[in-house]
C-alpha cells in the first residue's frame, strides 16, 4: 500500500462483498453498542446480522456498502440503499439514496476516513442521478455531513412509530 502523508499505510477505500459480512457484523454490533449497550451476544448479533448482511452485499442488491481499510484490516463502513420513486413524467430522477450504518473505528476518527468513505458514496449517487441523498445524523457526524454539502430539509416530516415514544 501506497504511504500515508505520516508514513504508515494508506486507508483504500472499496466496495464490500459477502466476504466482509463477518467483519461487517462485528463492526456493527461495536456501533450500536456505543449507542446503547447490548441485550444481545457479541457471537449471538455476529451470527445473525452477518447471516442478514450477506446476501445484501451482492451486486444484485439495492444496497451498496463501502468500506475503509488500513493494513488489510476494515476501520469504517457506510452502507446506501437506493430508493425507488414513483415514475415521473418529467426529467425529475426517478431515485434517492439513504445512508445508514456510517461508522468508523475510534481510533480512526478525524483523520479524513470518514469524509473518503461518504465521497465514494456521493459520487456513486451522481453517477446514478440520485435525486435526494437522506440519513439521520447523530451530533457528532452533522457536521461532516455539512462540510459534504448536507442540509436540513425545510419540506420534510418523519413520523417516529418506535416504543415509548409519545404521540
Amino acid at each position: 500500500m501506497p504511504p500515508t502523508s505520516e508514513g504508515g499505510p494508506a486507508v483504500q477505500v472499496r466496495r464490500a462483498l459477502p466476504r466482509d459480512a463477518d467483519a461487517l457484523a462485528e463492526l456493527r454490533y461495536v456501533f450500536r453498542n456505543e449507542q446503547r449497550p447490548a441485550t444481545e451476544s457479541p457471537e449471538g448479533f455476529v451470527a445473525r446480522c452477518s447471516n442478514w448482511m450477506r446476501p445484501r452485499l451482492r451486486g444484485d442488491s439495492r444496497w451498496t456498502v463501502w468500506l475503509a481499510e488500513r493494513d488489510g484490516r476494515i476501520v469504517g463502513n457506510l452502507w446506501m440503499q437506493l430508493v425507488e420513486k414513483i415514475p415521473n413524467p418529467g426529467p425529475e430522477s426517478e431515485l434517492h439514496a439513504y445512508i445508514s450504518n456510517f461508522f468508523i473505528v475510534p481510533a480512526e476518527r478525524n483523520s479524513g476516513v470518514g469524509t473518503k468513505i461518504l465521497s465514494a458514496a456521493v459520487a456513486h449517487c451522481r453517477v446514478h442521478h440520485v435525486d435526494t441523498v437522506f440519513l439521520w445524523p447523530t451530533q457528532r457526524s452533522t457536521p461532516l455531513y455539512q462540510r459534504t454539502g448536507f442540509e436540513i430539509p425545510a419540506d420534510l416530516l418523519v413520523l417516529e412509530l418506535r416504543e415509548g415514544k409519545p404521540r
